[in-house]
């Protein structure tokens, strides 16, 4: 792997653990957001809040993202699912985008008059906190291994938690100074990235070196994102 202009080779040991790394924390990304799922559409329902159950279908579309990449690392050879598994993250992206879109356009429209919502507030402060570090381990370990369907699903991550940072703007805003446009705004930002980063990972841009081009005796220099 080249680095700042030094070459680093990746041994079948290196890489073996770095797989095992990323089969972890996609099954911790899995478990956290099932359980943010739960809380957040049980907490969007008791208060009325198309935010919060937009935040919690969004933790279910996160599941299905970190659940492409366990698929493919489940693998003897991830390689021959990277494809696969960009796609299927591609689609989880393009759906965050449409159900973040959605509620954002039901809230400027006056349709859904969230109230105040402490587990609410509560949980996107956690996420807030929990989601960005999910995020850097997964995108850190997949430069190294060179796969762009975990550096796809890292970023699928990231956009989850700006999404928990909107959520808890406008949550805050909407409980202390009663501005409900503020949250919609800013999911309608973080809808237009999420598009930018599922075409990407359609056409298979997340990486620019798939896992299958590492090798165990000899450095192959590439540049991964």
């Amino acid at each position: 792997m080249l680095r700042g202009g030094v070459v680093h080779v990746l041994t079948a040991q290196r890489r073996h653990l770095l797989q095992r790394r990323i089969r972890l924390i996609v099954t911790a990304t899995i478990a956290y957001n099932v359980l943010e799922a739960v809380i957040a559409l049980s907490a969007g329902a008791a208060a009325g809040s198309a935010a919060l159950i937009g935040f919690g279908l969004d933790s279910i579309v996160e599941v299905l993202s970190a659940a492409a990449v366990a698929w493919q690392f489940a693998a003897p050879d991830p390689s021959r699912r990277e494809k696969a598994a960009l796609r299927l993250i591609a689609v989880a992206f393009l759906g965050l985008a449409v159900i973040v879109s959605a509620d954002a356009l039901r809230a400027l429209l006056g349709l859904s008059t969230p109230e105040h919502s402490g587990a609410g507030i509560a949980l996107a402060a956690v996420s807030l906190a929990v989601m960005p570090m999910l995020s850097w381990i997964e995108r850190r370990t997949g430069r190294e291994l060179g796969s762009a369907s975990a550096i796809a699903d890292a970023k699928q991550t990231l956009i989850c938690s700006l999404l928990s940072a909107a959520v808890l703007i406008g949550l805050l805003l909407n409980s202390l100074l009663g501005w409900t446009w503020a949250d919609p705004v800013a999911a309608l930002v973080i809808a237009a990235f999420a598009v930018r980063e599922g075409l990407e990972a359609w056409r298979g841009e997340a990486c620019a070196q798939p896992v299958s081009a590492l090798v165990d005796d000899q450095a192959r220099p590439h540049d991964c994102c």
